[in-house]
C-alpha cells in the first residue's frame, strides 16, 4: 500500500521566456531525475471504441463537480469508470449519486471492482483506463506530484484541482514532473476555472488594450464566515490523526496550504493575469481569534500585499470569521478608470469597466453581456477539445506558478517576514517529506503536541519556516 517514489526527468525547461528568465536570475533550478519516456500518447481510441474513460481520484465535492463537468460535454462519448479515495463511504456514496443523476444513466459506469479504498487507490484506478483516457485528480494538493507522477507513467491526460502544491520543494518537483508530461504530449487542465472565464477573458484583452490606462493597483477579497473545515476541533480519542487531517484538510498546511492556498488562490490568480505578471515580493499580517477548542494552523484572517516588478501592488484580503463584512471580488484600478474582475463568488464574474474609481451606473463604460458560460464547464469543453483535436495543452506551470506565488503570500503572513518570489521558490522546508509512502496505518506528517494542539505559526518568533 505504498506510492511509488517520484521520477523527476531532467528535461529541458518548456516555459515562457518571462517566468524562465526571472528564475534563472533567482538562481532556481528544478529538482533532477530519471530519464523518462517521450512517447507521445494517443489523442483518441481505436475507432470501434472512441470513448473516452475517465477516473476520479479524491470523491469529495470539488472532485465529484469536477466528474459532473467532464460528463457534462456535449456532443461527446465520455464515461466515468473507476473512483478512488482513502474513505470508502465517499468512494461509494459520489458513485451512488453521480449514477441517479437522470442524464448520466449511460455514462456513469462504476461497479463495486471498480471503486478503490487507500493511499495505493489512485493506481487502481488509473490502472483501469487507457493512454489517452482522464484521470481527475482532487485530493489534497499535498498528494498531487505523486499522483502526477504515475499519470504520466500510464501515459493518461490529466485534470488537476488547485492549488497544485503547498511549498517550493513540491512546486520544484511538480514542474520537473511536467517535462515528461509535455514530452509525452499530455494534455492537463489545471482547476483555476476563472482563466476560461469568457468576461473575464474579454475583460483582460480590454486592459491589455489599455482601456483603463496604465495598470497601477489591484484588490481582491474573499472575506467569509467559517468556510470548509479551515477552523476544526481535535481528532476524537483513538481516531487516526492522518485520516481525521485529511477529512479536515483545510485546516492543515502539509494537506491543503491552508485557508490562504485553497480560498484565495482564484482571486491572487485573476488579479495577476489582469496585471500579466507574477509578484516578486510579499509581506503580510493575520491572526488567530476566537478559537476555543479548535486545533487547527490557519489564522482567521490574512491581509497580504504582494509588489510587481515595476511596483505596482496587489492588496489581498482574506477572513473566515462569522458576524463580519463579506466581499467576494477583485478589482483592477488604471489611470483612467477602474475594472471589476468578478463580483461576489466566482462565477457570474459580471466584469465591467467604469471610468473613473467608482462604480456608479452612471460610469459604466462596458460589461459583458449575461448570462455569462459557466467556467467550470468551459474548462472542460476546453480541455476535451484539446484531446480530440489534438492541440498543446498544458495548464501546469501557470497553476504551480499561482500556487507558489499563494504560498508566497501565506508565508509572509506566517512569520512576520518580508519574502521574496526567489527566496519562496528555493526555500527547504517541505511540510510533507515522504508522502509517497504513506499507508492507512501510517502516523500523520504532522503530531499533535502534548498539550492537545498542532504548531500554529508565530510571527516574529519562527521567521525562517511557518511553523516548527
Amino acid at each position: 500500500m505504498t506510492m511509488p517514489s517520484h521520477p523527476t526527468p531532467p528535461v529541458a525547461e518548456n516555459t515562457p521566456p518571462t517566468r524562465r528568465d526571472f528564475l534563472k536570475r533567482s538562481g532556481v533550478v528544478a529538482a533532477g531525475a530519471t530519464a523518462a519516456t517521450t512517447l507521445a500518447a494517443p489523442t483518441v481510441h481505436a475507432a470501434e471504441d472512441n470513448t473516452i474513460r475517465v477516473a476520479l481520484v479524491g470523491c469529495g465535492g470539488r472532485g465529484t463537480g469536477a466528474a459532473v463537468n467532464a460528463l457534462s460535454v456535449e456532443g461527446e462519448s465520455i464515461r466515468l469508470v473507476a473512483m478512488a479515495d482513502v474513505f470508502e463511504k465517499n468512494v461509494n456514496n459520489k458513485a451512488e449519486t453521480l449514477a441517479e443523476i437522470d442524464r448520466f444513466k449511460d455514462k456513469v459506469d462504476v461497479p463495486q471492482e471498480r471503486r478503490f479504498v487507500g493511499f495505493d487507490a489512485y493506481k487502481q484506478a488509473m490502472d483501469c483506463l487507457r493512454p489517452g483516457d482522464v484521470v481527475i485528480l482532487a485530493t489534497p494538493p499535498a498528494f498531487r506530484w505523486v499522483h502526477y507522477s504515475y499519470a504520466i507513467e500510464k501515459g493518461l491526460n490529466v485534470f488537476m484541482e488547485k492549488p497544485l502544491t503547498v511549498d517550493a520543494p513540491t512546486t520544484q518537483r511538480l514542474l520537473s514532473l511536467n517535462e515528461a508530461a509535455v514530452a509525452k504530449n499530455l494534455k492537463v487542465g489545471v482547476g483555476l476555472m476563472c482563466r476560461h472565464c469568457k468576461a473575464r477573458q474579454e475583460l483582460f484583452e480590454r486592459i491589455q488594450d489599455g482601456e483603463i490606462g496604465d495598470l497601477n493597483l489591484l484588490r481582491a477579497y474573499r472575506m467569509a464566515g467559517p468556510t470548509g473545515s479551515a477552523a476544526c476541533g481535535p481528532p476524537s480519542p483513538g481516531e487516526s490523526e492522518l485520516l481525521y487531517q485529511i477529512s479536515n484538510f483545510h485546516g492543515f498546511l502539509w494537506l491543503s496550504g491552508g485557508a490562504v492556498s485553497d480560498f484565495l488562490i482564484h482571486n491572487i490568480d485573476e488579479a495577476c493575469w489582469m496585471k500579466d505578471a507574477w509578484p516578486v515580493e510579499a509581506i503580510a499580517t493575520g491572526g488567530r481569534h476566537y478559537r476555543g477548542s479548535n486545533v487547527d494552523q490557519n489564522f482567521d484572517h490574512y491581509s497580504i500585499e504582494y509588489t510587481f516588478e515595476d511596483g505596482t501592488k496587489l492588496y489581498v484580503d482574506g477572513r473566515t470569521m462569522p458576524g463580519c463584512k463579506t466581499e467576494f471580488a477583485t478589482f483592477a484600478h488604471g489611470s483612467k478608470g477602474m475594472a471589476v474582475v468578478s463580483t461576489a463568488s466566482h462565477t457570474p464574474a459580471k466584469s465591467r469597466i467604469f471610468k473613473g474609481h467608482n462604480a456608479d451606473r452612471g460610469n459604466l463604460q462596458w460589461a459583458f453581456p449575461q448570462p455569462e458560460p459557466n467556467p467550470y464547464q468551459v474548462e472542460w469543453d476546453d480541455l476535451i477539445a484539446a484531446i480530440r483535436q489534438d492541440t498543446p495543452y498544458n495548464e501546469v506551470e501557470r497553476g504551480a506558478m499561482a500556487s507558489i506565488v499563494t504560498s508566497m503570500g501565506r508565508m509572509a503572513g506566517h512569520t512576520g517576514q518580508k519574502i521574496t518570489l526567489k527566496q519562496m521558490m528555493s526555500h527547504p522546508h517541505e511540510f510533507a517529506p515522504g508522502i509517497d509512502k504513506l499507508t492507512l496505518d501510517s502516523p500523520s506528517p504532522l503530531l499533535l503536541k502534548a498539550d492537545g494542539t498542532y504548531p500554529v505559526p508565530m510571527p516574529g518568533l519562527v521567521k525562517d519556516r511557518e511553523y516548527a
